[in-house]
């Protein structure tokens, strides 16, 4: 019998192709996932081990519970001679040694300095963190070598000098050592950007650093070394024996990589795989729909021969596991395709040069068994129960009807359990979904989140999100019953149109169950990128009304790298409407509403006039008042958002000494006026405004300034303005960069990238639920063999049996897209306002350029799936067609 199902399956092979394809991209997406897996964790290993570089064993001081440490709070921290190198060296079998010696300073040259790290050079490429690709390994006095990045931003060359200091003194007068350079090193797997890159010097270089008298007194966290395989049986023991105390501890870098990496992950599970494996278990449920229309189709159209294999006697269960054979080769030859289609893609990248993220290190192709065996368990076994409902129809086959006339039809009503049970979870989803959102108003009403609000928070979010998945899943289960309906009804607005329109919307009256199932498939992934789209829009939205009521000023720099010609700079940016660059000092004020407030540090801020400073803010400060007695306080602790009072509307300042000391400030007692302007500096409770002239007749010493900006939101776009901004403050460390306009583009640059990362893995779901459009129009066409050719007959013509199948399409893609489309926006509008209306009122957009780019590509990709089955349909003489069918 299983003969008989690889030659009926052969027979069958363009119909099973479409379906093939599904499965091959779902499994394809399974094992990328996995390989993407294995190069992150390689990445994140070599980096969590890149200071025990690629020894065999490491020797570390063990902490107060026995375990390994190489950081130390007592009074003795380990030094190079606590581990034995002399002793371990002469140890047989050892064959190289290396102590793990690391130090963070500056290379300086003339008025040129970088930041470094540094590590001892080794005659052992594999016990060096970095790899020496110019020169040689400094081993000897007075040599270092240096990354290659530095050494062409430094103009250094071989040969040339340099000052070496060590910052981890911490002293003015650090020792510093003179070195000369002997190479130039290169990090391949980038452990060491964030660190300026890792320079190599000789231990003599190291000693002089540290200030000691000899190498064994220069502070170590272990000892790398490495073994002579075939004596590592008697070598490391005798290695444990050096240790007479008992305190160190010896392992390979291989087990103490995997204990760190076992500690990143509950379980030894990866989130980020956990997170990529549920779109590809979508994937394959998507594809599961495809799979299932196109085996209904292959029973139906074979039921004369299966109906023959009963009269020769064939039983029952022999058509059953025949179905599932079928699927199951089917699904073996597809995942096994797959698996190598994302090892060649994962190969390719690498081949590439990608790199992993802000890893720094090359994707590489690593390939384990979960590769290989969870793909091809997952394609087999998605694909065999995609056939089960199919298998089922098989078994009903009669010998009686091998002399009955095909009809491929499927006229079957969907099930009365189905609608119930889809009913109910319909119901019972939008019950959640009120209850979920009717909690929000006391919610955001409660004063303190501490009074249990938190749990009652999550009940309210968990149950308005288990009632959108409930809603969605009951409205996919009846899909049966509405949507071929819903696409009946526009049919018939559309069959207007023309023959060509008619025909179309007649054949979608014919296969109501096919047509859901291939509407689901892309109802599916439109709905969940229209949801993340409805929800991006409307988070940056809200949170950009959010942020601009609580600052009053577009954007502020503040610190002690702040300069005169920094803000001129920025005044001439393109955008920048107005700045104004005022003089402040610290200090404290003593409110009287509470003992919260009193002694509150401020930030004095100097000011000409009035009407300069309303320029800069969005607040009317009209009410308020900057005179040489009066000062301009906000209405609320930019902090706490609690109302501050002054007693007898007066206030009186006193300085912070550098020792922290509070003297009484040479200003008078002044009198206050507030409005309510809003966060100005981000380190302060308070921004008081003060006459200059107070500040200069008083003798207060302004210790910084701070840059208040104006963007023209009509000149240029918001980001724009910014990274312009951005350039002009430069690289200069102490300035502070913040308001409404800084948290917006940080905040939308977030939410771009979350959702461009989420669409675009949704866009694998919806690729196979466009390979499902076209795949049912190939079946349709199949069916309709005598239909097509019998209008052809009475004079249809080519195009216009081509126009009918495009037509088809359209409707079938436009009608689930739009349905998406408006789910989609419901359940965004619902999240929205969940999550940001804890932050202020929710904006409700409706995302009109992305979800119609959505259903452009919709009708588009409709539009190429019906090339081919149309080319099918009209590619067969009429006679002929009549005659086949």
């Amino acid at each position: 019998m299983f003969s008989v199902t690889l030659k009926l399956m052969k027979k069958s092979g363009k119909m099973l192709i479409p379906a093939g394809i599904a499965i091959l991209i779902g499994t394809a997406f399974i094992a990328s996932t996995f390989l993407f897996g294995n190069s992150m964790d390689d990445s994140l290993r070599t980096q969590l081990t890149s200071r025990f570089m690629q020894s065999d064993y490491v020797a570390l001081m063990k902490d107060s519970n026995g375990g390994d440490s190489s950081t130390y709070s007592d009074d003795a921290p380990p030094v190079v001679g606590t581990f034995k190198t002399d002793e371990i060296e002469k140890v047989d079998g050892i064959t190289a040694t290396q102590s793990l010696v690391y130090g963070d300073g500056h290379v300086t040259k003339g008025d040129d300095s970088s930041t470094t790290t540094y590590a001892l050079g080794s005659t052992s490429n594999r016990l060096q963190p970095v790899e020496v690709v110019k020169g040689h390994s400094p081993l000897k006095a007075d040599e270092a070598a240096v990354p290659e990045k530095m050494a062409d931003k430094m103009h250094l060359k071989i040969g040339d000098t340099f000052k070496l200091t060590l910052s981890e003194s911490g002293s003015s007068n650090a020792p510093a050592a003179n070195a000369t350079l002997v190479g130039l090193t290169r990090d391949q797997n980038g452990s060491y950007t964030v660190y300026g890159g890792v320079t190599l010097v000789s231990p003599q270089v190291l000693t002089k650093l540290y200030g000691m008298d000899s190498f064994n007194d220069v502070p170590s966290n272990g000892l790398l070394f490495n073994v002579d395989p075939a004596k590592a049986g008697t070598a490391i023991p005798q290695v444990r024996q050096a240790d007479s105390g008992k305190k160190m501890s010896v392992d390979t870098r291989q087990h103490i990589g995997d204990e760190q990496m076992k500690s990143l992950s509950a379980n030894g599970s990866s989130p980020v795989k956990i997170f990529l494996m549920v779109f590809g278990i979508l994937a394959m449920f998507v594809a599961a729909l495809v799979i299932a229309n196109t085996f209904q189709v292959m029973v139906a159209q074979r039921r004369r021969t299966l109906a023959l294999l009963r009269t020769i006697g064939a039983k029952k269960g022999q058509l059953y596991r025949s179905v599932l054979f079928e699927a199951g080769v089917l699904g073996l030859i597809a995942s096994i395709l797959g698996i190598l289609v994302a090892m060649a893609l994962m190969g390719g990248l690498g081949k590439l040069g990608f790199v992993m993220g802000n890893m720094g290190s090359k994707m590489k192709l690593i390939v384990t068994w979960p590769v290989i065996v969870v793909p091809l368990a997952f394609g087999i076994v998605m694909t065999v129960l995609a056939s089960i409902g199919s298998a089922r129809s098989a078994t009903a086959v009669t010998p009686l009807e091998a002399l009955r006339p095909i009809e491929v039809t499927d006229t079957r009503k969907a099930g009365r359990v189905r609608g119930v049970f889809g009913t109910l979870m319909i119901v019972l989803g939008v019950i959640c979904c009120a209850l979920g959102a009717s909690r929000m108003p006391s919610i955001i009403n409660t004063p303190s989140p501490g009074d249990g609000s938190d749990t009652t928070y999550e009940y309210a979010l968990f149950s308005a999100m288990g009632g959108c998945a409930l809603l969605f899943i009951g409205l996919a289960i009846t899909a049966t019953f509405w949507l071929p309906v819903l696409m009946r009804g526009i049919g018939a607005l559309v069959a207007h149109i023309g023959p060509s329109a008619n025909i179309a919307n007649a054949n979608i009256r014919k296969n109501p169950r096919r047509v859901a199932a291939t509407g689901v498939a892309l109802l599916i992934g439109v709905t969940l990128v229209s949801t993340i789209a409805t929800g991006a829009a409307c988070g940056k939205q809200t949170m950009d009304s959010t942020l601009d009521s609580h600052y009053s000023v577009d954007m502020t720099a503040e610190g002690n790298g702040l300069t005169k010609h920094t803000a001129d700079k920025v005044a001439k940016v393109k955008g920048i409407s107005d700045t104004l660059y005022l003089p402040t000092a610290t200090a404290n004020v003593k409110l009287g509403n509470g003992k919260d407030d009193n002694n509150m540090s401020v930030l004095l801020v100097g000011v000409n006039n009035k009407q300069a400073l309303q320029k800069v803010m969005h607040t009317d400060i009209s009410s308020g008042s900057i005179a040489p007695g009066t000062v301009l306080a906000p209405l609320y602790n930019a902090q706490t958002g609690k109302k501050l009072s002054f007693a007898n509307n007066t206030v009186d300042f006193s300085s912070v000494g550098k020792d922290g000391s509070k003297n009484h400030i040479n200003l008078p007692a002044m009198k206050v006026t507030q409005v309510d302007y809003r966060k100005l500096a981000s380190m302060y409770s308070m921004v008081v405004f003060v006459d200059q002239s107070v500040l200069a007749n008083s003798n207060v010493e302004t210790d910084g300034h701070i840059l208040l900006t104006k963007f023209d939101m009509n000149a240029t776009s918001v980001t724009d303005t910014f990274d312009a901004v951005q350039s002009a403050l430069g690289s200069t460390d102490g300035i502070n960069v913040s308001g409404p306009i800084a948290d917006r583009v940080t905040w939308d640059t977030d939410i771009d990238q979350i959702m461009t990362l989420l669409v675009a893995l949704l866009a694998v779901a919806v690729l196979i639920a466009l390979i499902g459009v076209a795949n049912t129009l190939s079946l349709s066409v199949i069916e309709r063999t005598r239909e097509s050719a019998t209008l052809r007959a009475i004079g249809m013509t080519r195009g216009q049996l081509k126009r009918s199948l495009s037509c088809e399409a359209l409707l079938i893609s436009l009608v689930s897209g739009v349905v998406g489309v408006i789910l989609g926006t419901a359940f965004g509008w619902l999240g929205s306002y969940m999550v940001f209306s804890l932050y202020g009122k929710t904006a409700y957009l409706f995302d009109w350029k992305f979800d119609g780019a959505v259903l452009l590509i919709a009708a588009l990709a409709a539009l190429i799936s019906s090339i081919f089955p149309a080319r099918r349909a009209v590619k067969t003489p009429p006679v002929a067609a009549l005659a086949e069918a």
